[in-house]
């Protein structure tokens, strides 16, 4: 069940007669050498953290260790039951939700990183609105989650995911992708879909800069999560569509890479470039010297 690539994956996909999903579980089984109830532990375990981290801010709001944010989510929620919010259920769900995640990430609380921490928002944003939306079944939203895991893969084993390797595109963007995979899947669609959806998304982020204010996790990152969800609902329901990219995904990750390597260091989390480098983000975190 191994690939190194999404043409393989989808090989595997078109052989086996199987989703992606369970290409990823049957690999985590292999590699692990262990069972699948083992694996769906495991994934439910991040399932119930993901939930946790999306949801308990919109009650009891923290405070990040910077202060740059916190409450955000709640004011999300507030608007929502006003019936004042412009994006529809699902979306406004799912930026309440990543924002929600950031918050917690950034008070030090419990978080899924997917694929990294500051990109943690992404992946339980969308699909927790999914399922409240559509009513799927937490055995679902782990196929979800494996689906997006084989994505998340193949960034870290053929491109990167940190942010001061490749900018904020490799960090947001991937899981962008991973979620946009994960929600076609979700809702019906192919492997192909898939892929596509998640090529679509690192297209429509390409060139993202990572540039924390004050070099922490928390701002513009909170509102990166919620449009990282916007993109990947964006290309979810452009590949469901039918519509077909002309650049597969090997391909648009290895582009990603590049022009990740492209970008100077002061916009590769070093805070001195970008939102980092403006004076009044300089005078809220106490001026840069």
């Amino acid at each position: 069940m191994e690939f190194k690539n999404a043409k393989e994956l989808l090989e595997l996909c078109r052989q086996e007669g199987c989703p992606i999903s369970q290409i990823m579980r049957r690999r985590e089984i292999v590699q692990g050498e262990t069972t699948e109830e083992a694996v769906d532990r495991r994934m439910a375990r991040a399932l119930e953290i993901m939930r946790q981290s999306a949801t308990i801010p919109l009650e009891r709001p923290v405070r990040s260790m910077g202060g740059l944010i916190g409450g955000e989510a709640k004011k999300l929620a507030a608007r929502a039951q006003e019936k004042k919010d412009l994006c529809g259920p699902v979306l406004q769900k799912a930026i309440t939700y990543a924002m929600a995640v950031l918050e917690v990430n950034a008070s030090m609380g419990l978080i899924v990183a997917a694929p990294t921490a500051g990109s943690s928002g992404v992946v339980p944003g969308l699909l927790l609105a999914l399922q409240d939306e559509y009513h799927i079944s937490d055995q679902r939203l782990l196929d979800g989650l494996f689906n997006a895991g084989a994505i998340g893969y193949l960034a870290m084993r053929n491109a990167t995911v940190a942010g001061a390797v490749g900018g904020c595109q490799a960090e947001v963007g991937v899981a962008a992708a991973m979620a946009a995979s994960a929600a076609v899947e979700l809702m019906g669609g192919q492997p192909e879909q898939c892929l596509s959806a998640a090529a679509t998304v690192l297209m429509n982020m390409l060139g993202l800069v990572c540039d924390p204010v004050g070099g922490l996790v928390e701002y513009p990152c909170q509102n990166r999560n919620a449009a990282g969800v916007a993109n990947a609902l964006i290309a979810a329901e452009i590949a469901l569509s039918g519509v077909e990219q002309l650049i597969p995904f090997d391909e648009m990750l290895a582009a990603m890479y590049r022009v990740g390597r492209y970008l100077p260091a002061e916009l590769r989390e070093t805070a001195l470039g970008g939102c980092a480098a403006t004076p009044s983000a300089c005078q809220r975190c106490g001026g840069c010297g």
